[in-house]
């Protein structure tokens, strides 16, 4: 990565409408804004409704705190998302999931060692970035395991990082310093 296209604004250099969508983020949990909202204050509109989403996923969501880290993972991998993945291993952690899984999926490898849940989650988010679907037999245990909305959180959760990762990716936001990048998968 050659650094960000997208440099963070100023206030002076913001319109009202940026200026409310920054103000709604940075007076929000998430205290500053950073990441995939630097690029998106460009269309602010957009910025505040992506955030509100992101609310719900960060800090909402039915969905286990391990079980939704486990998926953001998957998902930032699979787009090497490099920002996304860099913020979120910390979580991943944090919400209990074992280094060696989160090392497994850097690799691009399935983890040895998951409950059931999380291997269940880590099957359909696969299966699905990679298949653009969920046979029959997956989605039946995932609708007994997480019911219908569960099921939904999982799927959304899965596109919404999608496309935060797809937004970091083009614009190349680095990481801090001294962090170390995923490695290039091998096909």
């Amino acid at each position: 990565m050659s650094g960000a296209r997208f440099k963070p604004l100023a206030e002076s250099e913001m319109t009202a409408a940026q200026r409310r969508a920054a103000a709604a983020i940075t007076e929000g949990p998430r205290k500053n804004l950073r990441g995939p909202f630097i690029p998106l204050l460009r269309s602010p509109e957009l910025a505040d409704r992506v955030q509100k989403l992101g609310l719900y996923f960060r800090f909402e969501t039915k969905l286990p705190k391990n079980l939704k880290e486990l998926v953001i993972l998957v998902t930032a991998r699979h787009w090497g998302a490099q920002f996304e993945w860099y913020a979120h291993r910390k979580f991943a952690l944090d919400a209990g999931l074992a280094p060696a899984t989160c090392d497994a999926i850097a690799r691009g490898e399935r983890p040895k060692a998951m409950s059931e849940d999380e291997a269940l989650v880590f099957d359909y988010a696969s299966a699905l970035l990679k298949t653009k679907g969920v046979n029959d037999d997956l989605f039946a245990r995932a609708l007994r395991r997480l019911g219908e909305e569960g099921v939904i959180d999982l799927t959304v959760c899965i596109g919404y990082y999608g496309m935060i990762g797809l937004t970091l990716n083009t614009d190349r936001t680095p990481l801090p310093e001294g962090e170390t990048p995923l490695q290039p998968l091998k096909d």
